[in-house]
């Protein structure tokens, strides 16, 4: 218990960059953010099968994919591979198969992040073979030590597990291979004001914490420093599940609270939702069958009508191409007779002595 509450301290003094925490417009300090793509929907990402989409964003580093599912690996100093999607939920579910990455000062992490800096966090350190941390933040607000909580896990360096955030207007869970592992209320959330609820992006990805030239908490809180002598280290991951409990085609922010309420949701379809939602190109016999009887006649005339001008044509070029082989074959002959000739009369003349030499030529 003493080991988890001062991991708890070093995540607290460690915090700016254990939570890895930027926005590229904050809606609290200026109301010309960009609006927020809604999901809209929910979608299971099969990473054994299929590689990201165009949902997904993929920087600081390669992703491979194989019979582990994707493949973020640290191959060299300052790798950091990690997707993040282009959409928003506003409230919702994110579930995450994964093994994490072996390696002291290696951080795989699942996490959950809003423009005004509201996060929902699993994170694993590669040196630590027992526990995974829970974690939030809300508003970029790291002045307490009480938000990371430490929970027993079998292996999750060696074996795949199931991380799975649920996330309402009242609650925040988090649960580890479908058992709930803790429930954060709104209220005890600072009152509220520290409780994530505002829409958040996915974003999953590894990263060196023990880097030396991380800050000294953070490389305590990862576990040490990194040794990339030992490289490669690989964080893999079979699948991952997202839901969106709202429905629109945009998030926007109402005022600079970034409070549940004062979120807009622009009515419509999502855009990410119908691209991931369209059904698969026809076959040729399911286009087919979809035409009317009398569509099906008019093609199969076509058809029988091409046949026949096929037909033809091969004909016309067979016949052509016959009378041009009795032509060849015609002058041939004509040539080969008049060889023949020539060497008859040839052999006539030399046995009638037509060729004799006299003695006096010579």
């Amino acid at each position: 218990m003493t080991s988890l509450l001062y991991l708890s301290l070093i995540a607290y003094f460690a915090a700016p960059a254990a939570a890895q925490t930027f926005t590229s417009c904050n809606p609290l300090n200026t109301t010309n953010c960009p609006v927020d793509i809604a999901f809209g929907t929910n979608h299971t990402y099969d990473f054994v099968t299929y590689q990201a989409g165009d949902s997904w964003n993929n920087t600081a580093g390669s992703i491979d994919y194989g019979l582990s599912g994707a493949d973020f690996s640290i191959n060299t100093r300052g790798d950091a591979p990690t997707i993040t999607t282009n959409y928003y939920i506003f409230g919702g579910e994110v579930e995450v198969w994964m093994k994490a990455a072996t390696g002291q000062g290696v951080v795989s992490s699942i996490v959950l992040q809003s423009d005004d800096l509201d996060e929902v966090d699993w994170e694993l350190i590669g040196g630590n073979n027992t526990h995974v941390q829970s974690n939030y933040f809300g508003k970029g607000n790291i002045t307490s030590y009480d938000r990371a909580v430490w929970h027993p896990v079998n292996k999750p360096q060696e074996e795949f597990h199931n991380y799975t955030v649920r996330w309402s207007k009242e609650t925040i869970e988090w649960f580890l291979d479908g058992a709930s592992l803790r429930v954060l209320k709104y209220e005890e959330a600072n009152g509220g004001r520290n409780f994530p609820q505002s829409p958040m992006f996915v974003r999953i990805g590894i990263w060196a914490g023990g880097d030396e030239n991380n800050d000294e908490y953070t490389v305590e809180w990862a576990g040490g420093e990194t040794d990339y002598k030992k490289i490669p280290y690989t964080m893999s991951v079979k699948s991952v599940r997202v839901t969106d409990f709202s429905r629109g085609s945009e998030y926007s922010y109402g005022d600079r609270t970034g409070s549940w309420d004062s979120i807009k949701i622009k009515p419509g379809n999502s855009t990410v939702a119908e691209e991931l939602n369209a059904p698969p190109p026809m076959t040729a016999s399911q286009r087919w069958n979809k035409l009317s009887p009398g569509a099906k006649t008019g093609v199969g005339s076509a058809i029988g009508v091409s046949c026949v001008i096929l037909a033809a044509l091969a004909a016309f070029y067979c016949v052509r191409q016959r009378k041009a082989g009795r032509k060849e074959r015609a002058f041939a002959d004509q040539q080969f007779q008049k060889e023949t000739n020539e060497l008859m009369a040839y052999r006539q003349k030399m046995a009638k002595g037509g060729f004799a030499v006299s003695s006096r030529e010579v």
